[in-house]
């Protein structure tokens, strides 16, 4: 091959290297910006085990403002507690999971944050579904559960997944954090002192008096009448003996 040959084929070898190299470019940002989530040494039934979430800013214009959590079997909202984050944010509970919020991030930062789980589910892997919101009210859906929705390049938006390795021997479940129940019985409300009787008390009193004398009222009259009585008997019949004019 000539020379004018060699340095023609050269020439086009540099322009699709080129091509190829800004194509490159051009696709790796997508291609390699996920949500992540990370716990050293994670391991089924786990305590207190901290969780670091990374999502990676896919906007060149806004900056991100929220991360929605959709948490996976096993795991409540009562018990993930916040650790740290981006400066001002702070974490509230949803139904289905958490929220991690707060101003907006500078164009271009990752938003990175950590939480406690009270303790990990009996599992080999869990997802964590994530909404990510931006300032300009795009939203980046990680809810995937593997790189089939994307395209040819595995440019998808798979959910974070975190791989567990198998429970400790005598690891167990631990009880729920117990919640305070009101009492099924009513509290019986104690009678005030002082008072005043009712009609219905004071006829029980009355009748309390009549059992423990023994007597009521009604009998010494009965007997006063019928002395009486007998006095009056007694006096006529004296007066119908008796000699007339005596």
């Amino acid at each position: 091959m000539s020379r004018t040959n060699l340095a023609h084929a050269a020439s086009r070898l540099g322009v699709l290297t080129a091509v190829a190299l800004a194509a490159a470019v051009a696709t790796a940002g997508p291609a390699s910006a996920h949500t992540e989530v990370e716990a050293e040494g994670a391991r089924a039934l786990a305590q207190n085990v901290a969780l670091t979430f990374t999502a990676e800013s896919e906007s060149a214009s806004a900056g991100i403002t929220k991360l929605e959590v959709i948490l996976p079997e096993g795991i409540t909202p009562g018990d993930i507690t916040y650790k740290e984050g981006p400066k001002g944010w702070k974490l509230a509970p949803t139904d289905r999971g958490y929220t991690v919020s707060g101003a907006k991030l500078a164009v271009g930062e990752d938003a990175e944050y950590v939480v406690t789980v009270r303790q990990l589910p009996d599992a080999k892997s869990l997802v964590f579904k994530t909404l990510q919101s931006y300032s300009d009210g795009e939203v980046d859906r990680w809810i995937e559960l593997d790189d089939s929705g994307g395209d040819d390049d595995g440019h998808g938006h798979p959910a974070p997944r975190l791989a567990l390795k198998a429970a400790a021997p005598g690891a167990k479940v631990v009880s729920p954090t117990p919640t305070a129940t009101a009492s099924a019985e009513p509290t019986p409300t104690p009678t005030p002192t002082g008072e005043s009787p009712t009609p219905e008390t004071s006829a029980k009193a009355a009748d309390s008096t009549e059992d423990d004398d023994g007597m009521s009222p009604a009998v010494p009259v009965g007997i006063a009448v019928g002395v009486l009585a007998l006095g009056g008997l007694a006096w006529w019949l004296r007066s119908r003996r008796s000699p007339s004019g005596s």
